[in-house]
């Protein structure tokens, strides 16, 4: 089966390198940046299914003055030609490696592809420009599609109009920067009708639907997997010892395997530029510590121990002693400066080990944070720049009614690569928990 050969092709900066990235599940492709002409060569990327390639991409530079083609054409061709012909001739002149450098780069390269992606900024008016860009696209004798991009529900009914009288019926609307799967999928179902047989786009919309639920399930097992090991994760200090300084390790260690998750979740999407970088961390909404109290009222969590905690509200850890919890404020207050009534009765009847674990409140706002990053990346294109906001302000469960595999897991310590380098994931238990857990999150 022949990979089909696209151009993509308009415009300048109507966001043509951004289709691609999209497309392509890759922001490390090309240059994107809000400035003219940035794309200056054509730069060919594929769509591979396991070894096969299905589709070629073809990014090329921007259409600066397909007028001034048309111009040239009118001069120096004969109406007579066909447009192929006249196109020929034009590329074999030295105006086409001079003032028309660009334009040339566009039409050669149509004219070795089977087709083209006409990329246009829905923002924009039809102007004439866009008109001559048809008129010069169409003397290569190739099916093409206008995308259009940046749409936010813009009416496209102007535009369809003057497509129309080009005979150009088919379109489509995607957006570069706020992803939709299924508007992808609607992309390559419009382009199909256009090709004389649609084997190759059913065989890449099938494996484009079976890597995206992949993906999806991979992420919700590694957010399952990360709840286990922070809910199993314990620390023991002496009756009399400072949980102080323990606190801010198992705190530490939190923030660490978060950021690993964070990780994950970005490479499974593909994400790999700026956004994952250890030094310039891009995601504004987790740049708040998961143990901020005031990050726990924003997603609506309360506390166990009530109003009394005050300040201590999200510092996260339970003390458990003589077999319950004795609750956040509880295990904690007079040591950070809370200020409890019970502090002194309790404290006479602490002995021997305490157990520390991570509180039911901070396990169901780091379950709460991880689905909001998933949600995200999965509406996020490859093209955007901005930093990633989300807070649903939603969380998956009270955090007084955790899911019973977190239950579980904080008696198996064994389950957690926080307490031991190798977690016992590969157990038949530990793995039903992580799958079921998964489940819950879908």
């Amino acid at each position: 089966m022949k990979p089909l050969s696209l151009a993509v092709v308009g415009h300048t900066n109507t966001g043509k390198t951004s289709l691609m990235r999209t497309l392509l599940r890759d922001s490390r492709f090309g240059e994107v940046k809000n400035a003219a002409a940035t794309t200056r060569h054509v730069e060919e990327a594929a769509i591979n299914d396991g070894s096969q390639t299905l589709v070629y991409l073809y990014d090329t530079p921007g259409l600066e003055d397909a007028g001034g083609v048309l111009d040239w054409l009118e001069a120096n061709t004969s109406a007579r030609s066909d447009g192929i012909e006249r196109l020929q001739q034009f590329l074999a002149s030295p105006a086409a490696e001079g003032d028309f450098n660009q334009e040339a780069k566009v039409l050669r390269q149509l004219l070795q592809s089977d087709m083209a992606l006409y990329v246009v900024d829905a923002r924009e008016p039809v102007l004439n420009k866009y008109k001559d860009e048809l008129t010069v696209l169409s003397w290569c004798a190739k099916p093409v599609m206008p995308v259009f991009n940046f749409i936010g529900g813009r009416d496209l009914a102007e535009w369809g109009n003057m497509l129309a009288r080009r005979t150009l019926h088919v379109y489509s609307g995607f957006d570069t920067v706020a992803f939709d799967f299924e508007g992808e999928i609607r992309l390559w179902e419009n382009l199909a009708t256009m090709l004389p047989e649609r084997n190759i786009i059913d065989r890449l919309i099938a494996m484009r639907r079976r890597e995206w639920q992949k993906i999806a399930a991979d992420s919700r097992r590694d957010i399952a997997d990360f709840l286990l090991d922070v809910a199993a994760y314990k620390q023991e200090i002496d009756a009399d010892g400072n949980p102080e300084p323990v606190l801010h390790t198992m705190q530490e260690a939190v923030r660490q395997l978060e950021r690993r998750l964070q990780q994950q979740l970005f490479q499974h999407y593909r994400f790999y530029h700026s956004e994952i970088d250890s030094g310039q961390w891009a995601l504004k909404a987790f740049r708040q510590d998961p143990f901020d109290g005031e990050l726990l009222k924003e997603y609506g969590i309360r506390t166990t121990t009530g109003a009394a905690t005050g300040a201590l509200i999200g510092l996260g850890v339970d003390m458990v002693t003589l077999g319950g919890s004795l609750g956040l404020g509880t295990a904690i207050g007079g040591v950070l400066g809370g200020v409890l009534p019970n502090m002194q009765t309790i404290s006479d009847k602490l002995a021997g080990k305490h157990t520390l674990h991570i509180d039911p409140e901070t396990l169901t706002l780091l379950a709460a944070r991880a689905l909001d990053l998933l949600a995200a990346l999965q509406t996020r294109g490859h093209a955007a720049q901005a930093d990633i906001q989300m807070h649903s302000g939603k969380a998956p469960w009270p955090a007084a009614k955790l899911p019973a595999e977190l239950n579980k897991a904080r008696s198996q310590p064994k389950w957690s690569s926080l307490n031991t380098r190798e977690p016992e994931q590969s157990r038949r238990d530990r793995a039903e928990a992580a799958a079921a857990l998964a489940a819950r999150l879908g």
